[in-house]
């Protein structure tokens, strides 16, 4: 059994049991967080989407956070004496998928 689930404006397929990152999320490591935001459900053969997934949640437990790696942004126009360095470290949240809960 598998989902499609919207978080952070990013869509995840997940399963039960996978562990993956997300944008930061609020909420003590250990506790639970709950996705409401479901667009497709599948269980084998069956498939629900849209209308269909309507009330679908998936339940997951925060892991950690933390921050990605460095990521280098340099502006550089040439012949015109600008140069502009800059750099971001994203906020994530690493949560474990507990269970999928269809309607």
């Amino acid at each position: 059994m598998y989902a499609v689930l919207v978080t952070g404006g990013k869509q995840y397929r997940v399963m039960q049991g996978q562990t993956l990152r997300v944008e930061k999320l609020e909420g003590e490591v250990g506790g639970t967080v709950k996705f409401d935001q479901v667009l497709m459900l599948a269980d084998g053969e069956h498939v629900h989407a849209g209308e269909a997934a309507k009330g679908a949640s998936v339940t997951a437990t925060i892991k950690s956070h933390g921050r990605a790696d460095k990521i280098r942004i340099v502006k550089f126009r040439r012949r015109k004496h600008y140069r502009k360095q800059m750099g971001h470290r994203q906020h994530y949240t690493e949560v474990e998928i507990t269970g999928i809960a269809g309607k």
